[in-house]
């Protein structure tokens, strides 16, 4: 039998209280609660990039994560500029990674297309290059291998992501994406990984809907934040049946089985009081009105902040 969770893994206790509600004295002020939330780009990818800047600003959140791909077609420097004239913190850049290539022309190609990951999220201006490290090579069956590869990558990175100031954060993902998407299924093991490098140059990320049907997590979130590896925290829920492909299956917050509010609490007991990024890829909420579900993603964010604040 384990020992139980000391207050800083449980979430337990006045500070873990004032972080996840942002009020001192826990009373879940929501102005104080959205300074916190971030809306992932994919949440509402209906919206571009100066509607989603515009609709968080009216709503008084506090940051935005985005992606490269309409980054690069708006510009990055451009699109740093526009979100703090809105006034939002870019929290994180999506998505590096893919470093499992066996063959060693691929695996060059893989290292310039992450420096140029990092050479944008500079020119953005966040300091957070989340990392879906790869699936298997076909054919292969070999898992600690390429785990290997994903380390070797990381080694050849760490020291120019440093240069442009900018920390690489590996995202573990469900097992359910392991053969073809990332290796890297447990917190555990991204933990293993950024390990063999400083904390302020390689991080963690933690998921919710990856990482919520695992009873080691409360204790590696402890572990993480002990070291300062939390580098993100993303919210999504976990709703069935999964989609075909299940890649879009991320659910609204509350929609779903995972226990949101302990996350928060977990994380926030881990000394984690930066951003918490909602970042959903559902196809049911891209066909509705952006700006409604804007709204509606800032209250149940708000519902999960009071709901963790209360525990």
């Amino acid at each position: 039998m384990s020992e139980p969770m000391s207050d800083a893994a449980s979430g337990r206790g006045s500070g873990a209280a004032a972080a996840v509600s942002g009020h001192d004295g826990g009373s879940g002020d929501r102005a104080r609660a959205l300074a916190r939330l971030s809306v992932n780009q994919e949440t509402v990818r209906q919206l571009s990039l100066p509607e989603l800047f515009e609709g968080c600003a009216h709503l008084g959140v506090g940051g935005v994560g985005l992606w490269r791909e309409p980054v690069r077609e708006f510009g990055p420097e451009a699109a740093g500029a526009l979100a703090r004239e809105h006034g939002l913190a870019v929290t994180s850049l999506c998505r590096g990674g893919f470093f499992t290539a066996a063959e060693p022309a691929e695996r060059r190609r893989a290292l310039d297309d992450n420096r140029a990951a990092l050479d944008e999220a500079a020119a953005l201006g966040t300091d957070t290059l989340v990392l879906v490290s790869g699936g298997l090579p076909a054919g292969s069956r070999d898992l600690a291998g390429a785990r290997e590869r994903v380390a070797d990558a990381l080694a050849e990175l760490a020291p120019y992501a440093r240069e442009r100031g900018v920390r690489l954060a590996i995202e573990p993902l469900h097992p359910m994406f392991a053969s073809d998407r990332c290796v890297v299924s447990t917190l555990g093991q991204a933990l293993e990984l950024a390990e063999r490098f400083p904390a302020d140059r390689v991080g963690v990320v933690v998921d919710t809907y990856h990482l919520w049907w695992d009873e080691r997590v409360p204790e590696q979130i402890a572990h993480a934040g002990a070291q300062g590896r939390i580098a993100a925290f993303q919210l999504a829920d976990w709703v069935t049946p999964l989609p075909v492909g299940v890649l879009l299956g991320r659910g609204q917050l509350g929609d779903g089985s995972v226990d949101l509010a302990a996350f928060c609490a977990w994380t926030a007991g881990a000394g984690h009081s930066g951003p918490v990024e909602v970042e959903i890829f559902n196809p049911v909420l891209w066909e509705r009105d952006g700006r409604q579900v804007l709204a509606e993603t800032a209250d149940r964010f708000v519902a999960v902040l009071r709901e963790a604040a209360g525990r």
